[in-house]
């Protein structure tokens, strides 16, 4: 059977779902069409362009400036504060409208996936007609673009869905490698860092080509064992199996791929207080407690660590639950900037056997469990903006990762 791998990656996807969750709150403005930018807290240091619209583009405005930068190029620039509990919800959407035709699908990051498409070949037709076809459902039901590579391998089909933006299909066959790709700066090799791409200059590899026609024996003294890895990746070979993200029934998680690396405890914190507060809230909903939390974190070399902890107490009090987290966390980091943060319940149960301590009222705890449950109940009927926790709306972080 054929190889034939679709890389799926949403144009521009936070201004894109920042955009739409304003149209759906009143707003008349499509801030796609304007000049927007998603931002850091303007008055801190990590004020920062986390996403543009074509529009700033145009202008020359660039993600990961200053927003000072930015407004120096565009004085009617106008900043959004980013929303990552948004963003989940827009990306769990993504995501469940793909596993409608198969469930060999690898989610890469919160708005990318690689889908296995040989084995469904038979059910859906050509490739790239059903390509199209897929990124026009995706448009006419969620209301955002995406653009869609079609490869043999992990690898190409990242490289094309990158060609062009945004709202195209591209293909990357291994026969179109040599004319495709083999012109591309060697910097736009996936897989290809800040780093490596100086070592290569400086031995001359200016292409992808170059590389693919290199000698292993003249790149192992800088690139040490990777050097025939770096020179298979450059021809267009990638072995790699599209892997499923299965799902545990036994367990509850949620994690967030972050547009920025992050360097900042309290920051972190923030982001895994709100991850505990949604992965709480679907414990209540399947009325379980979780006896064990663990947090996961990808570092910014893609290594990742994770601590768990076994509860005295299950419970599915999200306070209880974030505290844990928090030590877990500080446990977990190793103060590497960090890109994706998680958490996961395990050990479900139907019953709470509690056994309350010397220090602990028994009317404090009914009255979080109340408290919990009435929030979800107003969250359910009016909408996640209609009531939020105080340390939530008044933490000084908030303004740059949630907006609600």
């Amino acid at each position: 059977m054929e190889r034939i791998i679709f890389h799926i990656d949403v144009n521009n996807a936070f201004l894109s779902w920042s955009a739409i969750d304003l149209l759906n709150h009143g707003s008349k403005l499509d801030i796609r069409d304007s000049y927007a930018v998603i931002g850091g807290d303007e008055k801190s240091r990590h004020g920062i362009v986390l996403a543009k619209s074509m529009p700033a583009k145009k202008r020359g405005v660039k993600t990961g400036e200053s927003l000072y930068q930015a407004r120096k190029k565009v004085p009617a620039l106008k900043m959004y504060p980013p929303n990552y509990l948004w963003y989940q919800k827009m990306s769990k959407s993504l995501f469940e409208l793909l596993s409608k035709y198969t469930d060999d699908i690898e989610v890469a990051s919160i708005d990318e996936c690689y889908l296995d498409y040989g084995k469904v070949k038979k059910l859906y037709g050509d490739e790239i007609e059903f390509a199209y076809r897929l990124k026009e459902e995706v448009y006419n039901t969620l209301g955002f673009t995406v653009n869609i590579g079609i490869a043999n391998n992990k690898l190409c089909a990242k490289m094309a869905s990158d060609f062009s933006k945004p709202n195209k299909v591209h293909t990357l066959y291994q026969y179109e490698v040599e004319k495709k790709m083999y012109p591309l700066p060697i910097g736009d090799l996936f897989g290809v860092g800040r780093r490596t791409c100086e070592k290569l200059l400086k031995l001359g590899i200016h292409t992808i080509g170059d590389l693919a026609h290199a000698d292993p024996k003249r790149l192992n003294p800088y690139l040490k064992n990777q050097s025939i890895d770096f020179i298979r990746r450059a021809q267009g070979y990638d072995d790699s199996p599209v892997v499923k993200n299965e799902g545990d029934p036994k367990g509850i998680s949620n994690s967030i791929t972050l547009p920025r690396d992050l360097n900042d405890l309290e920051e972190m914190n923030f982001i895994i207080h709100g991850i505990v507060e949604n992965v709480t809230r679907s414990l209540r909903k399947q009325k379980k407690y979780a006896s064990v939390v663990a947090v996961m974190i990808k570092d910014k070399f893609f290594k990742s660590y994770s601590h768990q902890r076994k509860l005295k107490n299950a419970t599915d009090l999200s306070e209880e639950i974030y505290q844990v987290a928090k030590e877990l966390l500080k446990e977990c980091w190793n103060h590497e900037p960090v890109r994706l943060l998680g958490v996961r319940l395990d050990q479900l149960t139907e019953e709470n056997h509690h056994q309350v301590s010397l220090f602990e009222s028994v009317n404090n705890r009914e009255r979080d469990t109340k408290l919990e449950h009435l929030i979800d109940a107003i969250q359910d009927k009016y909408g996640d903006r209609a009531i939020k926790k105080a340390t939530l709306i008044d933490h000084p972080v908030k303004k740059k990762y949630l907006n609600h």
